[in-house]
Order: structure tokens, then C-alpha cells, then sequence
């Protein structure tokens, strides 16, 4: 495995390199670049791709890397202004927004500075990841007869029953829809069972992602409030009474940002206030390949408990394996199964057979088992870590549950979170603040702190070491922050 900031470092290296040679002229063979920088030669390949990339040099199969002749220079940038006028002469009474905001998402997908020790993301960190085993998967798929061919639009069968399998009670193979990765899955199931306009309920707080998605197709999120237990279940009832929603959004285990699992009495609760308010529930499984070491038996899907089909079942293979894995599974039962299927065909036609091939290669390898062992192991570990960081050296910071899974703290700061982010962000960790997790006015100050995206547990000491001392801006949890 190779490091990010090798395959930079190496290309800056040869790019300040580069004047040596004449226009066409060839560059040292790959040995010879390994033996010289002392590198991989995953990273010689990886860096010489990114020069190009670039337009730097260019490969011939069998010859070597050439120095590529410069580039000609770029033509006058053309006047986009009127897009301005355009983009924003929305017609009266529009219910769908045109333009999104797409902030709580991004900040959980863009890559901090170099230095910077990252707390908010959402990805289990290259060395967590299953690479080796997904490499192999993918090679294999890639031989299997008729693996480039057409998918059928509802997924490979033996994909759509592994996933029923793993869902569990009465869902079958018939009733999966095969994904492109969980967020895909909450769009179709949104824009399936909610009209622009309309109100849907979710959890307070819950993760930026869904309020996005919701926002985007015009409907209103409502919150419900969510305790150590999930979510209250007569505040969902009231809820469906005062807004008459039909569609209640939730992540009964590990849940994204407080990492609650909903307590059992309260399952059977929350499936019967949907029934009898006509209601269905879209149930986030986002997160069950996480559970940690300690964490005990898990309780089943809300889907395998439900008769009456009034669970939309979400999936995905992303979180436990590489944010490039999108893979991700719908299963409804009933009416509402051709309602998504249509939706998801128009959308996507179909998630790229060679993905789905070596999904279904990786989950049926003996090093599935073993990987999702590993990262039980080592995401306890993590928890552990930063917990008794917190507790440690910054006394100001509450964590007020420690989840048996997932990956992140929901921690009370002790001040503004916002403020608080921005101070974190100086000292060289960057972190979530919580605003963006709730769609009306939250309750108090919260930060989220993922424990997945670090290369291991010394840089989450470390990050709480600088958040302590804060240079030049002082303890971000006191007044100077």
C-alpha cells in the first residue's frame, strides 16, 4: 500500500525534473526511478500517471514515459455572466429548488489541507480498507463470463439475495433493488414516496446528507428529537398528526451523528404510529458492517420485523469498505417496489455490472469475515482512544454517549460550535460542527468527531494534544477561541 504524500511528494520531485530532458525525450525507466527515490513501484506508476495527467509526459505501452511538448496556450476564457440571470429566474410557485446546498455534504467529502488531522469525515481511513481483498475481487470479476454485458435493471439476482439475506425476515431477492451506493438509494426512496412540497419527518439530529437530499426535492424536513434510545416515539406520533407526513426517515442502529440504537421497546412503537398514520419509514441500515468489538448481538432490521411493507430498507457496502465501492441495495415490499424501480431506471438505468460482479466476488471471499472483524477491532479501539483523549485534556468537552458502533463521537463542545471548529481548524484538526445536522434550531452546541479517516489511534491523541493547546489562538474550548 502506498502513501498519498509519497505519490506527491514523487511527482513533484520529477515534475521540478522535467527541463532536464528535450520535448520527446525519455524519461529514467521505472526501476530505475524505485531504486533512485526509494519508493513502490505502485507509487512510480501512480505518480508518473499524474504528470500524465497533467499534459507533462505521455506513455507508450513497451517504449516508456517521453516528455509531452507544451501545451498551447489556453484560449480567452468566454463570458458566463448570463448564466447568472438564468440560473436564477426561478418561476413563481417553483416547489423543486434548482440550486442546493450542497455545504453539509461537501465537508465531509473534501480533503483537508496538508497537515491538517481529519476528524470530519465519513470513510474508514486506506488502511482500514479491504484493499488487497477488493483488488482480487475485482480482478476476478472482471473474468467472469458476460461480466462487461448488461446488468438486468434490478441487479445481478445472486447480489439483490445476498443483500435479502442480510436484511433478513420476509425480504427477498425480488423485493432489492441493487444501488448505486446509500445516498443513491435515499434519493430514489425520497422522490419515490414524497411529492415536491411535501413534509417528511427525520431525526433531530441527523446526517446533513439526508436533509440535503430532501431539501433538493423540494419537500420540508421536520425534525423529531432523538434521545440515547433513537427517536421518542410520542414525538413521532405527534409529529405525523400535526403534519400529516407520509414518510418518516431514521437509522435505528448507530445512529449518524449520537450513535443511538433505538431501544427494542421502542421498535414495535415507531412501526405502528407509520402504520396507522399511512406512513412509510426509510430505515438508514447505514451502518451495520461498523458495529465494534464490544458491541454484542445487533438487532435485527426494522424491515425483517415488518408485515405490512411499511419499511423502505436502505443498504450499502460503501461505509465498511471505499468511498469508490458505491454499491448499495432498496428493498420494499409491495406496490411501492415498482414506484422505486421506475424512478431508479429513469434515474441511472443501472448500477455498472463489473461493480456489482466484484461486489458479490468481495462479500463471498473468506477475507470478508475477516476484514469486517478487523475493523470491529480496530474501530473500539479508536472510540477508546479519543474518548479517553477528550476526558483527558480538554475536561470542557462532554461526550454524553459512547456508541457500541459507527464511527464518531457527538461531543458538547463547551462553547460555540462554530467557533470551536474554526479554532480546531487553525490548530491543524478539522472537525464537523453540528448546526448543519439539524433543519430547525438546535437544542445546544454539538461538534461531530469521526475516528475512522486517521491513518491509527496516535494521530487522534495527537489531534486532541493540539486542540488543547491551540497555537496562537489558545484552548479552542475557552474565551480566546
Amino acid at each position: 500500500m502506498y502513501e498519498r504524500s509519497s505519490v506527491s511528494e514523487l511527482a513533484q520531485s520529477l515534475r521540478s525534473e522535467l527541463n532536464r530532458y528535450p520535448v520527446g525525450g525519455k524519461l529514467p525507466s521505472s526501476r530505475a526511478l524505485v531504486e533512485r527515490f526509494r519508493v513502490s513501484p505502485v507509487t512510480v506508476s501512480r505518480a508518473l500517471a499524474q504528470l500524465a495527467a497533467e499534459g507533462l509526459v505521455s506513455t507508450r505501452p513497451g517504449a516508456g514515459v517521453f516528455r509531452s511538448p507544451p501545451r498551447a496556450a489556453a484560449q480567452a476564457p468566454g463570458d458566463t455572466s448570463w448564466q447568472e440571470v438564468s440560473l436564477s429566474a426561478e418561476g413563481v410557485g417553483e416547489v423543486v429548488p434548482r440550486s442546493v446546498d450542497a455545504s453539509g455534504v461537501l465537508a465531509t467529502l473534501a480533503a483537508p489541507p496538508t497537515g491538517v488531522i481529519e476528524l470530519n469525515g465519513g470513510y474508514l481511513h486506506s488502511s482500514l480498507q479491504p484493499e488487497r481483498a477488493m483488488a482480487a475481487a475485482l480482478a476476478r470479476a472482471g473474468r467472469r463470463p458476460g461480466a462487461w454485458g448488461r446488468p438486468p435493471v434490478e441487479g445481478l439476482t445472486e447480489l439483490r439475495d445476498w443483500f435479502a439475506r442480510e436484511i433478513g425476515g420476509a425480504v427477498g431477492a425480488a423485493d432489492v433493488l441493487v444501488t448505486a451506493g446509500g445516498q443513491s438509494a435515499l434519493t430514489t426512496a425520497l422522490r419515490a414516496l414524497a411529492p415536491p412540497g411535501a413534509t417528511i419527518l427525520v431525526e433531530s439530529p441527523t446526517y446533513p446528507g439526508l436533509l440535503a437530499i430532501a431539501r433538493a426535492s423540494g419537500c420540508r424536513p421536520v425534525p423529531v428529537p432523538v434521545d440515547a434510545d433513537g427517536v421518542r416515539p410520542e414525538l413521532l406520533a405527534a409529529a405525523f398528526e400535526a403534519t400529516g407526513a407520509r414518510v418518516f426517515v431514521c437509522q435505528p442502529l448507530f445512529q449518524n451523528p449520537t450513535g443511538a440504537v433505538l431501544a427494542p421497546e421502542r421498535r414495535g412503537e415507531v412501526l405502528r404510529i407509520a402504520r396507522a398514520a399511512g406512513a412509510f419509514v426509510v430505515e438508514d441500515d447505514y451502518a451495520r458492517a461498523l458495529a465494534h468489538e464490544d458491541c454484542g448481538p445487533l438487532p435485527p432490521t426494522l424491515a425483517a420485523e415488518d408485515a405490512d411493507g411499511v419499511v423502505v430498507h436502505v443498504r450499502s457496502l460503501t461505509k465498511a469498505t471505499s468511498p469508490s465501492l458505491r454499491v448499495g441495495a432498496l428493498a420494499a415490499r409491495g406496490p411501492v417496489r415498482d414506484r422505486l424501480r421506475a424512478i431508479q431506471v429513469v434515474d441511472s438505468f443501472f448500477v455498472p455490472r463489473p461493480l456489482q460482479e466484484a461486489a458479490l466476488e468481495l462479500v463471498g471471499a473468506p477475507a470478508w469475515p475477516r476484514h469486517l472483524r478487523a475493523v470491529a477491532a480496530e474501530l473500539r479501539h479508536r472510540r477508546d482512544v479519543l474518548a479517553g483523549a477528550l476526558r483527558r485534556d480538554l475536561p470542557g468537552a462532554e461526550v454524553p454517549h459512547l456508541p457500541s458502533g459507527g464511527y464518531q463521537l457527538w461531543v458538547r463542545p463547551g462553547g460555540d460550535d462554530a467557533a470551536f471548529a474554526t479554532a480546531a481548524l487553525r490548530a491543524g484538526v478539522a472537525v464537523a460542527p453540528g448546526r448543519p445536522y439539524f433543519c430547525a434550531e438546535p437544542p445546544g452546541p454539538y461538534v461531530r468527531m469521526s475516528f475512522a479517516g486517521v491513518a491509527g489511534a496516535g494521530e487522534l491523541t495527537e489531534a486532541v494534544r493540539r486542540l488543547r493547546s491551540g497555537p496562537g489562538t489558545g484552548n479552542p474550548l475557552g474565551p480566546d477561541a
